[in-house]
């Protein structure tokens, strides 16, 4: 693993200062260490699956399962435990031994092995693996140290769950960097703040729902965030309600949000410094990373012309090196050498701009338009606290925009939603009806759901009404 190196060096050189904390529990460098060290020479498993909420022990345990040239599979453990079974099967059927694995020492291993297996989202079926190299990682960390600014005397907060990429990353970040990382046993808006006032909290790791609450309550409750000097984002655009709320709520901090994928690593963002102007409703995603090249091209790997919208297409040393299973032949594809996971988008002057999955356009009238694209824009309405857009089946034009809204205090009206939009969005991109929602639909894994907003006004469900 590409931060065990440099974890001897932090235990050496400063033994005694924190390295992790996770609800009020700290881990020194050197206890961080001798835990792995211990938990690493006793185990001969050239395959470690980490299964663990968030705790001291998932660090030791994590920094143990990669040692030399082992590899780890991190899965969420609110996972049904047949889906946990079934993944422990196929990785002990599908994955190589590591010769030599036996009581291996703290220290990384070959940069050209793998060493973690990464899995997508759980759903009803097994997720699909993938892995990633050592020396993948170590790219990746030089990259987003220098683009986000990560120094020695940053305290980081990631307060979801480390069994997620985004929170185990910024960990091993951490790690690498010999910065203080911090997090929770479980996501609670009173426990972040409580973190940030008490603990000298200076980064922020998170997704856009959480920002959106912690700077919102934060207003409500007088949270002081103006030590916190960096907020980095990911998993969706930020919409302008949101990023108003955190501009407001730490203001002397840089909001960085960025798009990337698992099988990616990073591929572009920006940076919005306190005070700077921000465009509402922009589909804008900054410019590539360090170390990373970006093509828009056709499905026949042809380079399109600035402007033109396709797959989202990257060169860099931080792709991972594909699945062990589950590809289709469509979750990530290579376009001689140019990798893309099929998320559509295209360049302006450099600028990457995101227009979502291919399987969730809406083709209405022969125009493609993407809901990502639409619930930015309606974000950024005045009275519009979130939004979803969705294709509802349609005699004349193969499909309609349909739009959900759910309204902030005073409400909005379909009139003010179609006024809102004059100015950001395309008229043939606009919603032909509105719905306001008492919630937004989601699943029972807590992701935002087009298809189940369908089934609601299909149903005439109590928490939908029609906006006119």
């Amino acid at each position: 693993m590409p931060f065990l190196n440099s974890l001897q060096r932090w235990a050496d050189e400063r033994p005694d200062d924190t390295a992790v904390v996770v609800a009020g529990k700290r881990l020194s460098w050197a206890e961080l260490r001798d835990g792995a060290q211990f938990a690493a020479a006793s185990s001969a498993a050239p395959v470690t699956v980490l299964a663990e909420p968030n705790s001291t022990r998932f660090a030791i345990e994590f920094a143990a399962a990669v040692a030399g040239d082992r590899e780890c599979a991190v899965l969420d453990p609110t996972w049904p435990n047949a889906l946990q079974d079934e993944i422990v099967q196929r990785l002990g059927s599908g994955v190589d031994p590591v010769p030599g694995s036996a009581g291996a020492q703290l220290a990384d291993g070959d940069p050209a092995s793998s060493f973690l297996i990464g899995l997508t989202s759980g759903t009803t079926s097994v997720p699909k693996a993938f892995t990633r190299s050592r020396r993948s990682w170590q790219q990746s960390f030089e990259a987003s140290m220098e683009f986000f600014g990560l120094g020695q005397q940053d305290k980081t907060l990631a307060p979801g769950p480390l069994a997620a990429s985004l929170n185990l990353y910024a960990l091993a970040e951490c790690l690498y960097a010999g910065s203080e990382f911090h997090t929770l046993e479980s996501f609670d808006v009173g426990d972040v703040h409580a973190a940030i006032t008490h603990d000298g909290i200076t980064r922020l790791v998170l997704v856009p729902t959480m920002l959106r609450l912690l700077s919102e309550r934060g207003l409500l409750g007088c949270v002081d965030a103006s030590g916190v000097r960096t907020i980095i984002c990911a998993g969706s655009k930020l919409d302008a309600r949101t990023l108003e709320a955190a501009r407001r709520w730490a203001p002397h901090a840089t909001i960085f949000e960025y798009y990337g994928a698992s099988e990616l690593s990073f591929v572009s963002g920006a940076g919005l410094a306190a005070g700077e102007p921000f465009a509402a409703g922009s589909t804008a995603i900054g410019r590539p990373f360090p170390g990373v090249e970006v093509r828009i091209l056709d499905d026949s790997g042809n380079e399109l012309p600035d402007g033109a919208a396709g797959n989202i297409s990257v060169q860099s040393g931080m792709v991972s090196n594909g699945y062990l299973w589950g590809d289709d032949g469509q979750a990530l594809r290579c376009f001689d050498g140019w990798f893309t996971v099929g998320d559509q988008g295209y360049l302006s002057d450099g600028v990457l701009h995101i227009l979502g999955r291919r399987a969730d356009m809406i083709i209405t009238a022969g125009k493609n338009v993407y809901p990502h694209e639409v619930e930015l824009a309606l974000s950024s309405v005045p009275g519009v606290a979130s939004a979803i857009a969705a294709g509802m089946d349609d005699d004349l034009r193969g499909q309609r925009v349909v739009a959900g809204i759910v309204p902030s205090h005073g409400g909005v009206t379909a009139t003010q939603l179609k006024t809102g939009l004059e100015d950001v969005l395309a008229k043939d991109k606009r919603p032909l009806q509105y719905y306001a929602l008492d919630e937004l639909p989601v699943t029972d894994r807590g992701k935002v759901s087009r298809r189940l907003l369908l089934d609601w006004i299909a149903a005439r469900d109590s928490r939908v009404r029609h906006l006119v």
